[in-house]
């Protein structure tokens, strides 16, 4: 006989969604804002980024106009029962420049604002450093991430914020899926989409360094407050048992998990030094960088998960994907834009993470995009929303059954945002609609989905309400 501990995820469990300033705010130039590397991308990551003098105005200028609703979406948050919120701080808002050495206050006070609205809400605010976005002047006057200058620009940002929200934030994250850097470096660490591999991971290695500066800030600064690192969980499955393939799968996974076994046992694995030395590629380190990174293992471990890949010894097996190209599995289905629906592939990734790191997990981002409809009474029937959640879900449960301590979910896009790898609004991922459309038009009304009345029943349950 089940019992209903076996079916409910543990008392203090985080419920909520995730969000990014750069997918949700708008207000791109007010308050004393800077341009980001995002603000230069008006057709998403998989457009090539715009000169200053050439900006076109894009979706996301205006975005759902989180910056001024923040109250009113809040309070749907707290509808549904969140206990936390992911969501970034804009850098550009903080330092417009990225090099300035005081902070603008208009943007440190509308961060204190919006957390204090979550605390009022009773939910915790969980915040990203950087999401997709770093301010463009640094790519403009020092080459991004591909100078050590960012490093100390990095820790001043984190200083500052770890200062002033002490009170207010126990959770952070520092760089959003960090390993996106090897597929989108001009988002990533703010490179040419050209740069070659040299380049990137010595911006890279820059950016590690900060991240251990990060983590050792916040530690000394809120002692009371856990900061992780957030990776993209790109798992890849052999696409044949023949040793060749099997080897192919570790070889790609090895190419995210680098950056995981550097932020959390502090060295750089001997699978990347040889892949360095093979490539030819040397990494110019500082006195000192080495041991920064070993001093500051991160408290868990956070990723997103949206679908598995394979991997072969073939190359022709490959297919052009989403940002990220892999081998095509033929025993799952495809949402609308082309994503791998493997929700048992999440319980593997778990059980795969707790096992190689043994620290606690977060899903910070999962989530279905797909095109919503509001049907002939003006209802959105996102039934499918709902069927992919809930099988990620109770394979996350089944993990925590399994033995991985998982702190908490915060599912991608609770409210609809601009995608971020094309820039639409069609693709949506939220329980709340938003009445605005690709071309720019609509009212931003907000409309509770199916989907929310579904998620305010799995939080008011502790997932016991998820069809198994």
């Amino acid at each position: 006989m089940t019992t209903h501990a076996e079916t409910t995820f543990p008392k203090h469990f985080l419920w909520g969604g995730a969000i990014a300033a750069n997918q949700v705010e708008g207000a791109y130039d007010l308050d004393g804002k800077g341009l980001s590397t995002s603000d230069m991308l008006p057709k998403g990551i998989l457009s090539p980024h715009q000169p200053r003098n050439e900006r076109t105005p894009g979706i996301k200028d205006l975005a759902i106009d989180f910056y001024h609703r923040y109250p009113e979406d809040i309070a749907l948050f707290k509808e549904m029962g969140f206990t936390c919120l992911r969501l970034s701080i804009a850098w550009t808002r903080i330092f417009p420049n990225g090099d300035e050495s005081e902070p603008n206050e208009a943007g440190l006070a509308y961060y204190d604002k919006i957390f204090d609205e979550l605390v009022k809400h009773g939910m915790q605010p969980f915040v990203t450093l950087s999401h997709y976005e770093m301010p463009f002047t640094l790519t403009e006057k020092y080459g991004g991430w591909g100078s050590r200058k960012l490093i100390d620009f990095f820790a001043r940002y984190a200083r500052t914020v770890f200062e002033r929200y002490k009170d207010k934030v126990k959770l952070w994250l520092t760089f959003n899926e960090i390993n996106m850097s090897l597929h989108a470096p001009f988002t990533g660490v703010g490179l040419p989409e050209e740069a070659s591999e040299q380049e990137i991971y010595q911006a890279i290695h820059h950016q590690l360094v900060a991240n251990a500066k990060a983590v050792k800030l916040c530690h000394e600064i809120i002692p009371d407050a856990r900061i992780g690192n957030m990776l993209l969980g790109a798992m890849n499955y052999p696409y044949t048992c023949h040793p060749d393939d099997v080897l192919a799968a570790m070889h790609e996974n090895n190419k995210w998990l680098f950056f995981g076994d550097v932020q959390t046992r502090g060295k750089y694995p001997g699978y990347m030094l040889r892949y360095f030395r093979e490539k030819g590629i040397e990494i110019a380190m500082a006195a000192g960088d080495l041991e920064e990174i070993a001093g500051a293992s991160v408290d868990f471990v956070s990723f997103s998960y949206y679908a598995s890949g394979c991997a072969s010894a073939d190359p022709k097996q490959k297919e052009v994907g989403n940002i990220i190209d892999s081998v095509p599995n033929p025993y799952l289905e495809k949402s609308q834009w082309g994503w791998l629906i493997d929700p048992k592939g999440l319980r593997i990734l778990l059980n795969f993470l707790y096992d190689r790191y043994q620290k606690p997990l977060f899903i910070v981002e999962n989530g279905l995009g797909a095109r919503d409809e509001p049907d002939e009474n003006g209802e959105i029937q996102d039934d499918y929303r709902i069927a992919y959640l809930n099988g990620h879900l109770v394979q996350a449960h089944e993990a925590v059954k399994d033995g991985v301590e998982l702190m908490g979910f915060t599912s991608w896009g609770p409210i609809d945002l601009v995608a971020n790898s094309t820039a639409e609004m069609s693709k949506r991922y939220g329980f709340i609609y938003v009445d605005r459309h690709d071309d720019g038009s609509g009212t931003l009304a907000r409309k509770r989905k199916k989907s929310f009345y579904w998620y305010q029943d799995v939080i008011r349950t502790q997932g016991a309400s998820l069809t198994r």
